[in-house]
């Protein structure tokens, strides 16, 4: 019992570290795209944030996977990382193509629905610590 709460505890904490890297990386490509327009070294880094991007959406999908597996739980955080990933990609499809009026906005969407991701699964957190408290205080 105590080595299954501890795997679904470190699933959990790699959940929670891959969608705040995710948010991590979604603000930094907002400031390498004021770089793009403003310095000759912008698209660059912009370009090499792109990627990084990428790859923590991928983390989190492989995180949503790691959660739900220990717990058995519900896999709808599964489908927001791959709902996420998606999005990922159609980013990526838009800045390559320079369709700047969809990119952005899309952009500034990704990044709201990466905080709202990271907010619930720390409000969730500090739930079940809260609990864990008040069960130990009975």
């Amino acid at each position: 019992m105590a080595t299954r709460t501890a795997t679904e505890h470190r699933s959990l904490t790699f959940l929670q570290v891959a969608i705040a890297l995710q948010t991590l990386t979604i603000f930094c490509q907002a400031v390498t795209a004021g770089l793009l327009l403003s310095t000759s070294y912008g698209e660059v880094l912009h370009s090499v944030g792109a990627r990084v991007m990428y790859a923590a959406a991928m983390l989190y999908v492989l995180a949503a996977i790691l959660a739900w597996r220990p717990g058995g739980g519900t896999p709808r955080p599964i489908l927001y990382a791959c709902g996420f990933l998606v999005l990922a990609s159609v980013q990526v499809v838009l800045g390559v193509a320079h369709i700047p009026s969809l990119h952005v906005p899309l952009g500034v969407l990704m990044f709201g629905l990466s905080v709202l991701a990271l907010g619930q699964v720390l409000s969730a957190r500090f739930a079940r610590r809260s609990g864990a408290r008040a069960a130990s205080a009975d």
